[in-house]
């Protein structure tokens, strides 16, 4: 089996499977935003925390990176994902879109389907920093995942405002 999986969200910075080939991808009509509740990893039971998902959105690219799996790990490492993002996930395939030249690949991205009973969908970005700053989960602070991302999409030298924005009211820079 050889397959791209793009991450977005902790799988920029901390993918938790073996891959043969890492590579700055993006994703054509989609926007990464903090609208999941996350009560298995940065939350608990009523008190989620906040991850991303994607939604759709014209004209948007969301950059993040994409793995390249091969072997007979493959299934298993599809199944390990299916387990890491069963909180509201759902598994789509996308072109994906290298920074590098060359043509695009199919890819798997798993994203929130709005539907689904942890979605907490948009709030004022001052509200989900405060809840960011107060939630903890069996994976850790949310604001560990905030800062996280942030730095990770700065290393690649991509942009996005919705988490720069956030990572700063969360380090308490930006206005309340």
């Amino acid at each position: 089996m050889s397959a791209w999986i793009f991450g977005y969200g902790s799988l920029v910075w901390r993918p938790d499977f073996p891959y043969v080939e890492r590579r700055i991808a993006a994703i054509d009509g989609w926007a990464r935003r903090f609208w999941q509740g996350s009560t298995d990893h940065r939350g608990v039971p009523g008190d989620p925390g906040r991850v991303v998902t994607l939604v759709r959105e014209n004209g948007a690219r969301c950059w993040g990176r994409a793995y390249r799996i091969e072997g007979g790990d493959g299934e298993a490492i599809l199944e390990r994902l299916a387990h890491r993002e069963k909180g509201g996930y759902d598994r789509i395939v996308l072109d994906l879109h290298f920074a590098a030249p060359g043509a695009p690949a199919r890819g798997f991205v798993y994203f929130a389907n709005p539907r689904n009973p942890n979605w907490l969908g948009p709030a004022p970005l001052a509200d989900i920093a405060r809840q960011v700053r107060r939630s903890h989960g069996p994976s850790g602070a949310n604001v560990e995942y905030v800062l996280e991302l942030a730095g990770a999409l700065r290393e690649m030298e991509v942009e996005d405002a919705h988490v720069f924005a956030l990572a700063d009211l969360v380090k308490g820079e930006g206005a309340p």
